[in-house]
């Protein structure tokens, strides 16, 4: 099975969002639903950067590093080399 680390970003809410999943689609889907949580209260979300590994530890692994960097410019560097 292969997981996809994915960014998002809000126009509405001018936020990013990471994650990762094994089904990038339905996740998508359930992030625009309303519903609770960070990205729950809008529904323009849209895919801006993924990445593909292996195993669900790699993906993990990977979006901690990118939460942990907390600077939207270093986010917006990682989408623009893509």
């Amino acid at each position: 099975m292969e997981f996809t680390v994915y960014i998002l970003f809000s126009e509405s809410k001018n936020k990013f969002y990471i994650g990762y999943s094994s089904n990038l689609q339905e996740r998508i889907i359930r992030h625009n639903q309303k519903s609770k949580g960070f990205t729950g209260n809008v529904n323009d979300w849209k895919v801006v950067f993924t990445e593909n590994y292996e195993s669900k530890d790699l993906a993990h692994e990977r979006e901690l590093q990118i939460k942990s960097w907390k600077s939207r410019i270093k986010i917006q560097e990682l989408i623009s080399k893509n």
